[in-house]
């Protein structure tokens, strides 16, 4: 396991994800954002659903994907339901 498990809500299969669109650290996390991490991750597994991009966005704000903010949570749903 590497450097991005330590974050809130990133096990295994989520940084293998991560690894896989070049993602390795916190940072370069950080620079590509949620939506786009997670619309990358997306090519890759058809399969990741709004509860993977909730958990990108709270490892990128340091908390648990349940302690985001409700208008974070409604952003981000509006983002994946027009995806």
């Amino acid at each position: 396991m590497g450097e991005l498990t330590k974050l809130p809500n990133v096990g295994k299969v989520l940084e293998k994800n991560l690894n896989e669109i070049g993602i390795f650290t916190e940072e370069q996390l950080r620079e590509m954002g949620s939506k786009e991490a997670f619309l990358r991750i997306r090519m890759i597994d058809p399969g990741a659903c709004l509860h993977m991009l909730y958990g990108l966005q709270g490892a990128i704000d340091g908390i648990k994907d349940s302690l985001l903010p409700e208008s974070t949570k409604r952003e981000l749903k509006e983002f994946y339901k027009n995806l």
